[in-house]
């Protein structure tokens, strides 16, 4: 399957239907919540309430997760359709129609963190005659530095095409004031491996991410501990300064396992929400039904 950023501009491909598609389709749905959550976890937001930028918001389904703890949002997406389905359903962030390679004026310091999942890879795509990647991405991480506080951090789920767009990442932020560093989760699984790159903006402290490992998908090959995931991580960032090296394990609960549902009902009683009891089911697996 081509990868969507080379089949058509963002603000076509995401037309109506597959934004709908966002809000409807219960894997879509899932998958989502696992990386904005991870995003909040590597931001370092999980303590106390704070303004956070989401790039790329789409139809709020990243923002959900960050209402779940507690923090104020404020997203921006090029797509309008996307945007249209997320106020549909009443999501709590204000919303901005923007395309991130021509930067955004928000008050510079004003954001405590940013997240952004699966947006990324589409500025190395010149959709338009006028559209430059290296310098729609030095215009963005530029202005991103400007909004963040001292200290915050962004955090970039994405699919990078090789290791040249993720180098060229790493090298315009650092060029921008970022400090930088690459985590690469379950490097070993196909299903389930994910990068993100991590930036702090100003004297930010990197050495307390972890990436997560040793979670082999059934069926697949396993290699020996974590040495083939440290191999990638030095591949992919060797040539950049300004990167930590991060190899070590970590242990969290997965999405919907009996862990996550019981702090997600401790988070959403905080709020004053109207939880229900913990039951023997709670967190048992349910089959789906797609009909």
């Amino acid at each position: 399957m081509s990868r969507p950023e080379y089949l058509s501009t963002p603000e076509a491909f995401y037309d109506l239907d597959e934004a709908k598609k966002y809000t409807q389709n219960s894997r879509i749905i899932e998958i989502q919540a696992v990386m904005a959550e991870r995003c909040i976890q590597l931001c370092n937001l999980e303590d106390e309430p704070c303004l956070v930028l989401d790039i790329g918001c789409g139809s709020g389904l990243s923002g959900e997760m960050l209402s779940e703890y507690e923090h104020m949002w404020v997203g921006v997406d090029i797509s309008e359709n996307m945007l249209n389905v997320a106020m549909e359903k009443g999501t709590d962030g204000d919303m901005y129609l923007n395309d991130i390679g021509q930067g955004f004026r928000f008050r510079p310091g004003i954001f405590d963190g940013a997240i952004s999942v699966s947006v990324l890879q589409w500025l190395f795509v010149a959709a338009k005659k006028d559209h430059n990647p290296f310098k729609r991405l030095q215009t963005f991480f530029q202005c991103l530095y400007t909004c963040l506080a001292a200290g915050a951090r962004a955090i970039f789920q994405f699919y990078p095409d090789g290791p040249q767009q993720l180098e060229m990442c790493i090298s315009t932020a650092v060029k921008a004031g970022f400090k930088a560093a690459v985590v690469v989760d379950y490097p070993d699984s196909k299903k389930r491996k994910k990068i993100y790159l991590v930036l702090c903006a100003g004297d930010g402290d990197l050495s307390n991410i972890k990436p997560l490992t040793n979670a082999m998908e059934e069926g697949e090959e396993e290699f020996g501990e974590e040495q083939k995931g440290d191999e990638r991580v030095s591949m992919l960032s060797k040539k950049s300064k300004g990167i930590q090296k991060l190899h070590h394990k970590d242990q969290r609960p997965s999405f919907k396992s009996k862990e996550w549902i019981k702090n997600k009902k401790e988070r959403q009683r905080r709020q004053g929400k109207d939880v229900k009891a913990d039951t023997k089911y709670s967190g048992r697996k349910r089959k789906i039904n797609f009909n």
